[in-house]
């Protein structure tokens, strides 16, 4: 068979080889379809897996630049970016819907065929690349770690033995924006070469910040590579790789805020609509721990308190700017990221054996600030509560206990917040950021050190029968990871608690803090390839999966006292043993620490069809698996699962690919359906992300077709039909909605912590008992009771500020009083059935086309104009589904004229992407319920323009 087997089992990727330097073939038969795998080329037709791919002069002809762009073409393929500096590619509504560091992705991202882990890759912008493959459908033998959604390969070019050649292009454009790209291939003799390129780009920001009139949302940011290609006989390659990006600049990780704002203070953010405008605080949790209402509670004076639960809150003069490319915010995002990258690729033939060895290792960090709020709090509801403390705590004052909060929070008349420092100090320990307005900001920061090690020993014998055996070991270490939630309503707060103690309540920020994550993975894997007819093929796989994690971490905000004055981190705190990072744990321990191992054998069969020379039917069956993980630590508010398990998926395909007209015409057809085991997927709880498992269903069918009626045009269309839903009964509560739709709940703000809770008659309609119930704790503890929310905010209960701990104890003991069945308090709210629900990042239809011409001159130029436009379907943010979770469908244009000179030489265009400026939104996320319940979104880039030009030598 020649290695055919080979190729139908490993990586077979189509290619739309668009002439983006050069004049159209005119030869029909050449550069129509190039279709490529891990060792040679093969025609895309002859191989029975969904995949796609673009060339370097693809990439080039659809402005295809980076990760993102690859959605706008590829059928049943998505790409978001999300909230934690991270992204996710999503391949037949499957994505990255697990969070944290334990998370494995679902969809594989790797480098010349090794796994990356935790890249940058999705910043960077595309160069000097051989192809990019995007595999449809799970990977359960040969492609590294197995990933249940896809693989998206990146292979980088090589370099060229016996030709000295360069190139060197760039770009300017609107927003300021300028690229170069430059590459040299330099042969050593004849059997040795060297091959170096890179790229630059700077722009100014796509976003308008209205507080201090500047643009943020920049970019400035480079990469270069070094290759190395030595063969040292006919039979042997050696390819080695370095590759190291950097990007230093005010980029935002999300776009824009949403909220349908909550008057009622209970909720923060109402559930029916996502309006240009901003959650009320009182629902935050410095609104809660902040307010008059908390302090009295706790025996402080009420006049101390930033705000009152019933009264304006700091959004409540803030004018949100009713465009997504506008924000008033006064903290200017700070973005760093860089990664390094080495591999080296051995392989040898030994006639009918080959051999192969591949090592890669791998460096990134990234750390990113922004406005948590992305506004600018209004000062004026503090003042008061301010002026109060400075009048009370000076000398011989009543509350001069608590002059040292004073002088951690202020500076003149400044207000101060925490840095993000690391020994938990903050404004306390002289760490502080200090300005006109309160400010807020988050910070998401992550190191990491990764290694694989692969090795593969494939036949290429003349007979009916072949395989292929593998192994592959990897290793990767996180240094660290945090994420911080730093405000001046929390420096006070916890100073405020601490004072009468002599100190305050540490950590003066939130910190989710991985201190350390273990993955040791290793996979065995084998395939065989038998023709059972020069014309009937079968193909089977098998692959044993290995994977063991260990993490260490903790979660603080206001956990323990720190005595004012301490120097050194507040883990030495002598007051540290209140802390409990371990509650599952006996005793006070401070940092979490779990283990858990999963292993799984995988694997596949395909049995394929050429029934004539243009005409293949295929059909396959595939096992997929993801490891499963360990849920970040939570403050004690609510329990939640430690680990969540392994998702499996049973994946079923047909297919057919047909060529006619003499390679003029080339149309495919894709059919599959997916049954998934414990999906994994993410919700916010306690200010944490919280992985738990459904079961569901997908299927969709993908059509693609390449026509080339002539030499000089080029016409490209995709069309792809998806539905998914959960199956079985899955019980969850909504975040959005604590009293699950019921018009007998109360849904309460919990003002000691800002978590929400339900309360529940035990007779079901005894909505009036239910109040009254409330109504009466409620009194005692000096709060108001129950309010209705607006009428079209798609909350049928009403609310109230409360203490669910409270209600629940009152509710034990005196429940009876008020319901004869008892009444009940849930935390985190009332569950809801989500059987049927369509799961997120799942669009339900998308359809492409591209359109491109080429016209020859005498003088050998070639003027191309081309074409592209996509449409997206509508999906879902949640799965909890629902008018305020939906994305809208949209739809992107492209398009761009380009000269090339007389064999190859240079070339001019002129380019557009995002021909109808389209606020495009391609993700949400919910933040939860002690942040209001606002919505972030993840936007496409606006309208770019401008002009391009190179030469080649």
């Amino acid at each position: 068979m020649m290695r055919k087997s080979l190729l139908l089992a490993a990586t077979a990727i189509s290619a739309v080889a668009t002439p983006a330097w050069a004049q159209a073939d005119n030869d029909l038969d050449d550069n129509v379809i190039i279709v490529t795998a891990q060792r040679q080329a093969q025609s895309l037709q002859e191989v029975p897996i969904a995949v796609s791919a673009f060339d370097s002069k693809a990439l080039e002809a659809q402005q295809i630049e980076n990760a993102s762009d690859l959605q706008l073409t590829l059928p049943n393929v998505s790409f978001t970016k999300s909230n934690f500096t991270a992204s996710s590619f999503t391949i037949r509504g499957i994505g990255d819907l697990c969070v944290g560091v334990t998370c494995d992705s679902a969809t594989a991202i790797h480098l010349n065929d090794a796994p990356l882990f935790n890249t940058r890759l999705f910043e960077t912008e595309y160069f000097d690349l051989e192809r990019v493959e995007v595999l449809r459908g799970p990977q359960g033998t040969l492609f590294g770690r197995n990933a249940t959604s896809g693989v998206v390969n990146v292979v980088t070019a090589k370099p060229e033995l016996g030709e000295f050649k360069g190139s060197v292009e760039g770009q300017v454009g609107n927003f300021e924006s300028y690229q170069v790209k430059a590459m040299i291939n330099v042969p050593v003799g004849d059997t040795l070469a060297f091959r170096a390129a890179g790229f630059y780009q700077k722009r100014d920001g796509y976003t308008k910040n209205l507080f201090d009139d500047s643009r943020i949302d920049g970019r400035d940011m480079y990469a270069v590579r070094g290759s190395i290609k030595w063969e040292p006989t006919p039979d042997t390659t050696v390819n080695l790789m370095a590759y190291y990006f950097r990007e230093d600049d005010d980029r935002l990780r999300i776009q824009k805020q949403l909220c349908q704002r909550d008057p009622t203070g209970v909720l923060g953010c109402l559930n029916n609509r996502l309006d240009f405008d901003k959650n009320n605080t009182n629902a935050n949790f410095t609104g809660v721990l902040g307010s008059s209402e908390f302090f009295a509670i706790n025996g402080l004076p009420g006049a101390i308190g930033l705000n009152s639960l019933y009264g304006p809150d700091g959004h409540a003069n803030f004018d949100e700017p009713d465009d997504v490319r506008v924000v008033n915010t006064d903290f200017t995002p700070e973005y760093f990221t860089d990664e390094l990258q080495l591999q080296a690729h051995i392989e040898h033939d030994f006639g009918p054996i080959q051999v192969s060895l591949t090592g890669l290792y791998q460096e990134t960090s990234v750390d990113s600030r922004q406005d948590y709020n992305l506004s600018v709090l209004d000062r004026t509801t503090f003042d008061a509560g301010i002026g109060t403390l400075a009048a009370l705590s000076g000398p011989g004052g009543p509350l001069a206990a608590f002059a040292p909060v004073l002088d951690a929070v202020t500076s003149g008349t400044q207000l101060c917040t925490s840095d993000t420092d690391t020994i938990g100090l903050g404004s306390y320990g002289g760490n502080r950021i200090c300005a006109d307005s309160p400010i807020s900001l988050d910070r998401s920061n992550q190191d990491n050190t990764s290694w694989s090690i692969e090795g593969i020993v494939s036949s290429d014998f003349d007979g009916p029968f072949n395989f292929l055996l593998g192994g592959i070991y990897a290793e990767n270490n996180l240094g660290q990871n945090s994420y911080y939630v730093n405000a001046f309503a929390i420096d006070y707060i916890v100073g405020i608690l601490g004072a009468s103690n002599g100190g305050f309540l540490g950590t003066p920020y939130f910190r989710n803090n991985t201190r350390e994550f273990e993955l040791e993975s290793y996979g065995i894997f084998g395939e065989v390839y038998f023709d059972i007819s020069d014309n009937l093929k079968f193909t089977g796989g098998l692959r044993y999966n290995n994977d063991k994690k260990f993490v260490e971490a903790r979660s603080t905000l206001a956990s323990f006292l720190v005595p004012f004055g301490q120097t050194t981190d507040a883990f030495t705190s002598p007051f540290v043993g209140a802390f409990d990072a371990d509650p599952g744990t006996p005793g006070n321990q401070i940092v979490q620490q779990r283990n858990v191992a999963f292993d799984e054998i995988t694997g596949r069969a395909v049995i394929d069809w050429q029934f004539t020379d243009d005409n293949l039917l295929y059909a396959s069956y595939s096992r997929g698996y993801k490891s499963g993980g360990i849920n970040p630590p939570l403050q004690p508010i609510f329990a939640v699962p430690e680990s969540f398990g392994s998702e499996q998926i049973d994946a079923f395909e047909i297919g057919s690919k047909n060529t006619f007209a003499g390679g003029a015409l080339q149309l495919n057809a894709t059919a599959f359906f997916y049954k998934y085991k414990d999906l994994q997927l993410s919700r916010i709880i306690a200010r944490t992300a919280v992985n738990d498992t459904v079961d569901a269903e997908i299927y969709g069918a993908e059509i693609e077709a390449f026509i080339r009626p002539d030499p000089d045009w080029i016409i490209n269309l995709g069309f792809s039909y998806l539905k998914t839903k959960v199956t079985g009964d899955q019980f969850f509560s909504n975040p959005r909605d604590p009293g699950g739709g019921r018009a007998d709940a109360v849904i309460i703000k919990d003002i000691t912590n800002g978590a929400n809770c339900a309360v529940v008659p035990g007779t079901a309609g005894n909505a009036a008992g239910t109040n009254a119930f409330v109504n009466a704790i409620n009194g005692g503890l000096g709060l108001q009771g129950t309010t209705a929310f607006p009428a079209d905010g798609n909350i049928a209960s009403t609310g109230a500020f409360g203490i669910c701990g409270v209600l629940e104890a009152q509710a034990a003991a005196i429940g009876a009083g008020f319901d004869a069945a008892g009444i009940q308090v849930i935390s985190p709210g009332v569950q809801v059935n989500l059987k049927g629900n369509d799961l997120p990042q799942a669009p339900n239809v998308k359809v492409s086309a591209g359109i491109q011409y080429t016209q020859n001159f005498d003088s050998g130029w070639t003027l191309v104009p081309r074409v592209d436009i996509a449409y997206t379907g509508d999906q879902t943010a949640s799965i909890f589904n629902g008018n305020v979770n939906k994305i809208q469908g949209f739809t992107q244009a492209n398009a761009s004229l380009q000269l090339n000179g007389t064999d190859d030489k240079w070339f001019v265009k002129l380019f557009v992407q995002n021909i109808f400026d389209s606020n495009s939104i391609t993700g949400q996320y919910l933040t939860d319920a002690s942040s209001g319940l606002f919505t972030n979104i993840f936007t496409l880039d606006p309208r770019r323009y401008g002009i391009g030009a190179g030469i080649k030598f």
